[in-house]
């Protein structure tokens, strides 16, 4: 499979530290990196997030600037190559997966909604960005001149460790109006929030070294051009697309956020999968069956029976996911030359990434249940991607029978809740 690499010539106001970086160089540095992962995730899990040395080998290597904008300093990767990405590093670590995809894939919502001006003060002058997003609007934002004044306690906010800022939805009126409270959408950098110790340590079953811990705002100033109605999930597209399409060209950046919201929460299972594959593998090539005649279990039909299953599960979880994130950047394409690219086809999308995790689910189910009790002893990386993977299964993304009436609801043009 070839990832999507946008060629968009845009004026460039933050250079690109490695303009010819291709897509399979920025995944085999994932690659290259897993054994490292794999050795860091007890600590990860311990500390509540992974290391500052894997961070700075994760700014080295482009991570978190797979979906940014070239013009300010991004390689503007497509989805399908960024899915690919997080699918990998997860693949050492679903934890480590789960927040470096959490703490850069809200760059999109920034290129997509935020203004030049929003956009060019984020992105600074090095072009290092990452935020986590908490969607839930449990914060308030009271207009003053110019902006708001925020404040508010947002919980799991994966991805926050090593984050240079933090987007936080607040109830306030819109900006410009004096109507009724609306989500928004407020940028605040890292100096302006607190981080509240309250991950890691055992605090979860699962998903442990994702740096979910809460953040805290205490009456903070945010000027209105970093405040954005949050309304992105089932926005109507303005005539010429978004702020963002019109400033990069590149329909990636059309902001249909169902795709890219529910498979970056996949990715990491995905990759977990592939991980308990490992696992599998290596038990079943180096101990033997318990009961007579004992063999290797590689050789066991039973064990074949079971590692084929999971096999072909996490490879079709791959390709489904992969697929979605190529499609959504299809439908971009197609809306350049239609004009049409609706709430249908994120929809359609979002149930494809869905699939993908439920897929790479079953196969970690299958794996865990049949590897035997020494794989639920601590310590065990078995047990470390079923505990990652029964924890993202109780997220609300996760629960697809919830989705099912929803994306029936808008293939027969009828109103629902996304």
């Amino acid at each position: 499979m070839r990832g999507t690499m946008t060629q968009i010539q845009t004026p460039t106001a933050v250079p690109v530290p490695e303009p010819d970086l291709t897509p399979e160089a920025m995944i085999a540095r994932a690659v290259a990196m897993r054994e490292e992962l794999i050795e860091e995730a007890p600590a990860g899990e311990e500390r509540g997030g992974y290391s500052a040395r894997l961070h700075e080998r994760f700014t080295e290597a482009g991570f978190y600037r797979a979906l940014q904008p070239r013009r300010y300093g991004g390689y503007e990767l497509g989805l399908d190559t960024f899915f690919r990405l997080i699918t990998e590093l997860s693949h050492g670590d679903p934890g480590t997966g789960w927040s470096v995809c959490l703490a850069s894939d809200h760059i999109f919502h920034i290129a997509s909604f935020f203004s030049e001006q929003a956009q060019e003060e984020l992105f600074g002058t090095d072009g290092h960005f990452c935020a986590p997003h908490r969607a839930a609007p449990t914060g308030t934002a009271d207009p003053v001149p110019g902006g708001y004044r925020v404040s508010g306690t947002w919980d799991y906010c994966s991805g926050i460790t090593h984050a240079t800022h933090f987007i936080a939805t607040a109830m306030g009126p819109a900006r410009g109006t004096d109507g009724p409270p609306v989500p928004l959408a407020c940028v605040l950098p890292r100096g302006d929030y607190t981080v509240l110790d309250d991950w890691g340590g055992g605090a979860t079953l699962g998903l442990q070294g994702t740096g979910s811990n809460s953040v805290r705002v205490d009456d903070v100033f945010v000027p209105e051009h970093l405040a954005e109605h949050y309304d992105w999930k089932g926005f109507a597209m303005p005539d010429g697309g978004t702020p963002g399409y019109r400033l990069h060209r590149n329909p990636m950046y059309l902001g249909r956020s169902l795709t890219i919201y529910y498979g970056g929460l996949a990715a990491p299972v995905v990759g977990a999968a592939r991980a308990a594959l490992d696992e599998y593998e290596h038990m079943l090539r180096t101990r033997q069956t318990t009961v007579p005649p004992k063999v290797l279990r590689c050789e066991s039909p039973d064990y074949q029976r079971w590692f084929g299953e999971a096999q072909s599960l996490a490879d079709s979880a791959l390709a489904v996911l992969v697929a979605s994130g190529a499609g959504y950047l299809a439908a971009g394409r197609e809306w350049e030359r239609t004009g049409s690219f609706g709430i249908a086809e994120d929809v359609r999308y979002r149930g494809m990434a869905q699939q993908a995790a439920l897929l790479a689910a079953a196969a970690v189910d299958r794996l865990f249940t049949t590897g035997g009790t020494g794989a639920s002893k601590r310590g065990s990386r078995l047990q470390r991607c079923f505990r990652d993977v029964a924890m993202y299964r109780t997220h609300i993304g996760a629960q697809a029978d919830l989705h099912y009436t929803a994306n029936a609801r808008v293939h027969f043009g009828l109103p629902t809740a996304l």
